[in-house]
C-alpha cells in the first residue's frame, strides 16, 4: 500500500459490516463527518486492518512510572545510556546546537529525552500503532476517549504525511518515532528541521531533535532557567507544601516560609514545587521549577522529568 491506505477513505464507496460494534461504527461515522472521509472505509480499516491485542492492556496497566524513584532511576541512569548519549550528542552536534539556539533548550536535555524514550532511536517500539490505538480506544475504558482521539489524529497524520497506517510501529500507547510523539503531538509539534520537505521522526535525527526542542519551547521552556535543585528542610511545616499537581503552584518565597530552602540561591519570586522522591534509603526532596514542569508535558510524571534532568546532567558531565 502506498499513497497510504487513507487515500481510499476519501469519498470511497463501502458497505458497513453489521458485525462491528456500535462504538466503532459511531466513531467511524463521526470521523467521516468531521473530515470528509467515507465512514464505512474508516470502519473497515479499524475492523479489518487493526488487531485487538490484550498484551497492550496489560502493558499500560503496569507502567514504569508506577515504580518507586530508585527503581525507575536505575532503568535510565546507566553507564551504557550515558555513554550512548555522549556519542549521540557528538554525532548530531550541528542539529542540537541549532535547536538550542532556536528554542533555548540545552542540547543535553534534548539528548536525554531521546535517550529515555528510545535509547537514542534503538528501541522505538514493536507494536503497530494502529493496533495500540484500536485496542486502547475501544478496549480500555479508563482512557478510551483519549485513545480514540489519538486514533483519529493517527488516521489524519498518515494521510497528511503519506504514511501507510498499517505498517507504523511504536509503543504500547501508540507513541512513535525516535522521540516517541503521540499522533496529536506529531501533527502539532513535529517540524521539518533539516528542510528536506518532510517531517520524519522515524529516520531523520535532525527532525527528531528539532521537534523535541520545538515541543518543549511550546510547552513553556524558559531558556537559561533552572530545572530542579535539591531541597533542605527545616521543621515540619514543609509537609503542607507537598502538593499533588505537577505544576509549580508555590514560589521559592512561600516554600522558604514553610522551612524549605534550595541548596543554591534561587530568586524568591520563581514558581516552584516541593517534590518528594522515594529512594532505597528513604525520601529525598527537590525544588522543581517551570522547566521541570515543561518536561512533564512530554510525559506527565515527575519520575520521568527527574530521569531526564539527571541523565542530561550525567551526559553533560561525561562530555567535559
Amino acid at each position: 500500500m502506498t499513497a497510504t491506505l487513507l487515500a481510499v477513505l476519501i469519498a470511497a464507496p463501502g458497505v458497513a459490516d453489521t458485525t462491528e460494534t456500535t462504538t466503532i461504527r459511531a466513531f467511524s461515522e463521526q470521523v467521516g463527518a468531521r473530515h470528509d472521509l467515507d465512514a464505512a472505509a474508516v470502519e473497515r480499516l479499524i475492523r479489518d486492518e487493526a488487531t485487538h491485542r490484550p498484551e497492550i492492556i496489560e502493558a499500560i496497566s503496569r507502567p514504569a512510572e508506577a515504580l518507586p524513584w530508585h527503581r525507575y532511576r536505575d532503568i535510565f541512569l546507566t553507564e551504557a545510556r550515558i555513554t550512548a548519549g555522549v556519542e549521540f550528542q557528538r554525532r548530531h552536534r550541528r542539529w542540537l546546537e541549532a535547536a538550542e539556539q532556536q528554542y533555548g533548550v540545552p542540547a543535553e536535555i534534548v539528548v536525554a529525552i531521546i535517550g529515555v524514550e528510545t535509547f537514542y532511536g534503538r528501541y522505538a517500539g514493536d507494536y503497530r500503532v494502529i493496533d495500540a490505538l484500536r485496542t486502547l480506544g475501544f478496549g480500555y475504558p479508563p482512557r478510551g476517549e483519549f485513545f480514540r482521539d489519538e486514533l483519529e489524529a493517527f488516521l489524519l497524520l498518515a494521510h497528511e504525511e503519506d504514511i501507510d497506517p498499517t505498517t507504523v510501529l511504536g509503543s504500547y500507547a501508540g507513541a512513535m518515532g525516535v522521540p516517541q510523539f503521540i499522533s496529536s503531538s506529531y501533527r502539532a509539534y513535529a517540524i521539518d528541521f533539516n528542510q528536506n520537505g518532510r517531517r520524519d521522526l522515524f529516520s531523520e535525527p535532525a527532525d527528531a531533535i528539532g521537534s523535541v526542542g520545538h515541543y518543549l519551547s511550546r510547552h513553556g521552556w524558559q531558556a537559561g532557567a533552572p530545572i530542579a535543585v535539591p531541597a533542605r528542610l527545616d521543621g515540619d511545616q514543609w509537609r503542607s507544601r507537598l502538593r499533588a499537581p505537577l505544576e509549580p503552584v508555590d514560589t521559592i518565597a512561600t516554600l522558604a516560609s514553610a522551612g524549605v530552602s534550595a541548596e543554591r540561591p534561587l530568586a524568591a519570586a520563581l514558581d516552584a514545587r516541593l517534590l518528594e522522591l522515594q529512594t532505597g534509603a528513604g525520601a529525598e526532596h527537590w525544588i522543581t521549577l517551570r522547566n521541570f514542569y515543561a518536561i512533564t508535558r512530554y510525559n506527565h510524571s515527575a519520575l520521568y522529568a527527574m530521569a531526564v534532568h539527571q541523565l542530561a546532567d550525567a551526559i553533560r558531565g561525561a562530555s567535559t
